[in-house]
């Protein structure tokens, strides 16, 4: 591919579009469990990449909105995650669901984000 880039900025563009590609693939084997993919049959294997891609388009949205916010000055991925993980969500059958407290600053994230805080 060097061989048919003639332009410094073109062939810089190239080498951090391939960063991406291997932090992303870093992401699948790392942080979405998919070193290994132990599965007894083909439909499982194609089950469970189509929920690793979905997750990896969300993780790729949250990196985003993460730029966009100017977030990593004070967050890693994971410390942003992790902060809004400790919501839980409780439901009893028959009863209707409630949730723990959401502190401002979550309730921040998520206007940050762009997604609809939990209700």
């Amino acid at each position: 591919m060097t061989n048919g880039v003639k332009y410094p900025v073109e062939a810089l563009r190239i080498y951090r579009l391939k960063d991406l590609i291997e932090k992303s693939f870093g992401n699948l084997k790392e942080r979405l469990s998919m070193r290994r993919m132990s599965v007894a049959s083909e439909e499982n294997f194609e089950g469970k990449l189509f929920v690793q891609f979905i997750a990896l388009k969300l993780m790729s949205y949250i990196k985003k909105q993460m730029d966009v916010n100017g977030l990593f000055s004070n967050y890693t991925m994971q410390s942003l995650l992790d902060e809004l993980d400790v919501i839980e969500y409780y439901q009893q059958q028959g009863k209707t669901h409630h949730l723990s407290e959401i502190t401002n600053k979550q309730l921040k994230l998520y206007e940050l984000m762009e997604i609809p805080a939990p209700t």
